[in-house]
């Protein structure tokens, strides 16, 4: 099973970006999806996780300003971020919980700078 990561880079303050991630290979019953991030000297902390359902639930930090989703058809689940913060930058995993298994993506750098 692998998790593919994209959409991190470079953005200013008050942009947008949209993260994505894709699993692929022998994964069944996919259970929560989330996104999780990190940086230097900190623990990894949760920033949004959607279940199979479809019910959500947000870092308060990041409440209202991104959004997770997720298309079953294709394993994958997205993080829209907007009104991005210089607090915001790190590096963001992508995390699936599967019935047997836990799963981590690669992680993509998110930086916002001016």
């Amino acid at each position: 099973v692998q998790l593919q990561a994209s959409g991190g880079g470079l953005v200013q303050p008050g942009g947008s970006l949209r993260l994505s991630c894709a699993a692929s290979g022998s994964i069944f019953s996919i259970n929560d999806m989330g996104w999780y991030r990190q940086v230097p000297g900190k623990q990894r902390e949760l920033v949004a996780r959607i279940t199979s359902g479809g019910s959500t639930n947000y870092a308060d930090s990041v409440m209202g300003r991104f959004t997770i989703s997720r298309d079953n058809a294709k394993n994958t689940v997205y993080l829209q971020m907007n009104s991005l913060k210089l607090e915001d930058t790190a590096v963001y995993y992508c995390k699936v919980r599967a019935v047997a298994a836990v799963y981590w993506g690669q992680g993509t750098q998110v930086t916002v700078s001016s």
